[in-house]
């Protein structure tokens, strides 16, 4: 199925684009559904006076520690995850559970008391992924007029039930993609289709997405990622102190960036000085996200810092960088994002952290490659070079907290993915393990994972570390 890069690198809030902007979505999505004319109204006129929610899965294990009662309740308002004002989030809330009311834009007032009629069932999950929640509508009589059920399948993307399944028997898949020029749902169809065409992967990615919208409008937007991912960055060096939620911990991006600047002025010969800077990128990024700032998922919130921080070091480190490259990388991450997303998972709840920072580093890599002169065939290298080494990798949050350790996880993601593409630079093209069964291996090994060390927080570091 098609996804453009526009799916892939979303706008959004943190700590979490499965366990925050998906659940705000699919609010969003209720709030439509109760307002159209896609279910049956009951005869007797009865209207909707009230909204109850359940949470299942890694949503109700990690939702505390991810916003995502927040999440929902601000979804409930009518906010949405690119254009909630972050300053004015705790204000929305806090008149929410005075009320116990929601008011969205358009609705008349439901009762909603969120600490009532928002459930955190730890012990039911529902059947089609790991992210499930469930949204029910009453009458006042208590009567449930309507009930859909969503998951959060990674990335901030949200489905119904059916349209899931629908996802996973594959029905749409030849229709979706019959609509773009290169249509290719695997990295070998990528690398036959360039041969074929002449084209680089950047180039046909471009084409697909110039199908559904004009060249300017896909510039202005790519731009727009861009310079929201920079700000990310620069707001992370800025901001010290103790991120919220409970851990107690301490930013460090600005610190290590103020010393990096000192021995950048002092001349002072560091060996790591590369790593250090795309690190600390990162790790700003990554505290952001943590602070339930404004992130771009890259593909994930929890991955959010490495592709920014891949794209700053290109910037940084290479003296022909342009806007051009910038907006070719995010072509060709994109590319290898909706072939990994197709074919496995990027979600840390589905198939943990290897879909989540692994596939981040596998798109870094690529894009990186491919603005260093990478062929198809070395950027695909790339790519797999940077995934097959992060295979296996949980997702083990302490305190269900996207800090300990995926703050630190991201700087490791970019060094992994800039060495990644020097690699696959260096070399012809030719590798052992192709992109796609690196791919596969990684949804077989994400399937045979333990429940515990897929973001529910009941395993691994999680368990192994003393809160604080």
């Amino acid at each position: 199925m098609f996804l453009s890069v526009f799916d892939v690198f979303k706008i959004g809030v943190g700590p979490s684009s499965s366990h925050t902007m998906g659940p705000m979505t699919a609010a969003n999505r209720f709030l439509d559904l109760i307002l159209s004319d896609e279910w049956p109204r009951p005869s007797s006129g009865a209207q909707v006076a009230s909204i109850k929610v359940s949470l299942h899965g890694s949503l109700a294990h990690t939702g505390i520690g991810h916003g995502t009662g927040r999440a929902v309740v601000l979804g409930l308002m009518g906010e949405q995850p690119d254009s909630v004002d972050p300053d004015k989030m705790d204000g929305i809330i806090d008149g929410v559970e005075r009320s116990g009311r929601i008011t969205p834009p358009g609705h008349p007032a439901y009762q909603f008391q969120p600490k009532v009629d928002l459930v955190f069932d730890k012990k039911q999950p529902l059947p089609g992924h790991a992210n499930g929640m469930s949204f029910s509508a009453f009458d006042r009589d208590g009567r449930m007029l309507l009930r859909r059920i969503y998951y959060s399948v990674g990335g901030g993307f949200v489905v119904t039930d059916t349209e899931l399944e629908g996802m996973r028997t594959k029905k749409k898949a030849s229709s979706d993609l019959a609509k773009v020029p290169y249509p290719f749902s695997s990295a070998k169809q990528m690398l036959d289709m360039a041969a074929r065409s002449g084209l680089s992967i950047a180039q046909m990615k471009r084409a697909n997405e110039e199908s559904h919208r004009s060249r300017e409008e896909l510039d202005e937007g790519l731009d727009r990622i861009w310079a929201a991912m920079r700000s990310c960055i620069e707001r992370g060096l800025k901001v010290d102190g103790i991120m919220p939620g409970g851990l107690n911990v301490r930013r460090r991006a600005r610190a290590i960036h103020d010393k990096l600047q000192e021995e950048w002025r002092s001349n002072r010969i560091n060996p790591l000085l590369a790593n250090d800077w795309l690190s600390v990128y990162a790790m700003a990024v990554n505290e952001e996200n943590a602070a339930g700032g404004r992130v771009v998922t890259a593909p994930t919130n929890g991955a959010a810092g490495v592709i920014p921080a891949t794209i700053r070091y290109y910037e940084h480190f290479h003296d022909d960088w342009d806007q051009k490259g910038i907006r070719d990388y995010l072509l060709t991450a994109a590319a290898i994002g909706g072939i990994i997303k197709h074919n496995a998972s990027i979600s840390g709840a589905e198939v943990g952290c290897q879909g989540e920072v692994g596939s981040a580093a596998a798109m870094a890599a690529a894009g990186l490659a491919a603005v260093m002169g990478g062929t198809a065939e070395q950027i695909e290298n790339a790519a797999e070079i940077a995934l097959e080494h992060h295979l296996g990798m949980s997702c083990d949050p302490v305190a269900g907290l996207v800090q300990v350790p995926c703050i630190e996880r991201n700087a490791l993601g970019a060094v992994k993915a800039v060495t990644a593409a020097s690699l696959a630079i260096k070399g012809d093209g030719r590798h052992f393990v192709p992109l796609d069964a690196c791919i596969e291996t990684m949804r077989q090994t994400g399937h045979d994972m333990s429940e515990k060390y897929k973001e529910t927080s009941t395993g691994g570091l999680a368990v192994n570390v003393v809160e604080c």
